[in-house]
Formats: structure tokens, C-alpha cells, sequence
């Protein structure tokens, strides 16, 4: 398994968006797949902020995570947060989304922020096991979540 950034692997972005469009549509009803693609592309940077990568096993993609500037419109007095943590199906449970978070993490790190941020609708243990901590629960867009935070490993 590989992690590089999606901006090296462009042809990765129209599938990206349509498994992240079946995953987080309830999020943002309105927000077309075509739109979404085109904001994936926007936000894939190599580095910093915003940054995308990708998981890749023999050539095929098998997951993302994000560090972006903001990802809860409610919330715009907390940056930066990793988002769009998704792997899979068949590929999960293998640690792919533990790595594809300490990916971003070092990009984080490189903001100069002291916190990072993340909202989850049902991922909030595998968070706890790898450091975060819960901040609220709230309903966003309709929706039941949890915002939790992590100090960035200096």
C-alpha cells in the first residue's frame, strides 16, 4: 500500500468524488457530483493546506483523507481539519485509515497550529484509539455528530 498525494494522481479525482458523494451526500443534498469533483480538485494539493492523498494498493485506489482550512461552516473559529477520512469497504479494518490520518497529520504540523479538528458521524472510536478527544456533540446539517480535536505532534 502506497499513500501520495492526489495530486499526482489526478485520474483518481471523478472516482474519489463518487465514493465520497455516496458516503457524505446527506451532508450536502444539493451539492451535485460534478460540483464535488471539482472541489476535490481544487483542495488537492501536494502539501499544507488543503492537501488530499490517496491510498493505493497495486494501482487502484482504496482510500483519501483531507487537511483543510475549513470543513464545518458552523465551526469557521477552529482550523485546521482533516476530512473526508474514507477507505473502502473491502480494504478496511488494515490500519489503511490509521496511516492515511498520520499523513495528514504531518501536513498538519507544518500549519503551525497547536489543534487540529474533525467532525465523524460514527467513527468517533477509531479517533479515540489514535489520540482525539471529544469537544461536542451537535447536529450539523441535520445530522448527529461528534467535533473532536487533537493536539499536532510537534
Amino acid at each position: 500500500m502506497e499513500i501520495v498525494p492526489l495530486a499526482d494522481k489526478k485520474e483518481f479525482i471523478l472516482e474519489l468524488a463518487e465514493l465520497h458523494h455516496g458516503e457524505w451526500s446527506h451532508f450536502n443534498p444539493s451539492l451535485t457530483l460534478e460540483k464535488r469533483a471539482e472541489a476535490i480538485a481544487k483542495a488537492a494539493g501536494r502539501e499544507g493546506v488543503p492537501s488530499i492523498f490517496v491510498a493505493m494498493s497495486g494501482g487502484q485506489l482504496v482510500g483519501s483523507a483531507a487537511l483543510v482550512q475549513q470543513d464545518m461552516d458552523t465551526r469557521r473559529d477552529l482550523s485546521p481539519w482533516l476530512a473526508a477520512v474514507y477507505v473502502k469497504e473491502g480494504f478496511r479494518h488494515q490500519g489503511i485509515a490509521t496511516e492515511l490520518i498520520a499523513r495528514c497529520e504531518r501536513e498538519a504540523v507544518k500549519s503551525k497550529a497547536d489543534t487540529w479538528y474533525l467532525y465523524t458521524e460514527f467513527a468517533s472510536r477509531l479517533y479515540e484509539k489514535l489520540g482525539w478527544r471529544h469537544m461536542e456533540r451537535c447536529e450539523y446539517k441535520g445530522v448527529v455528530v461528534s467535533v473532536m480535536c487533537k493536539q499536532i505532534a510537534c
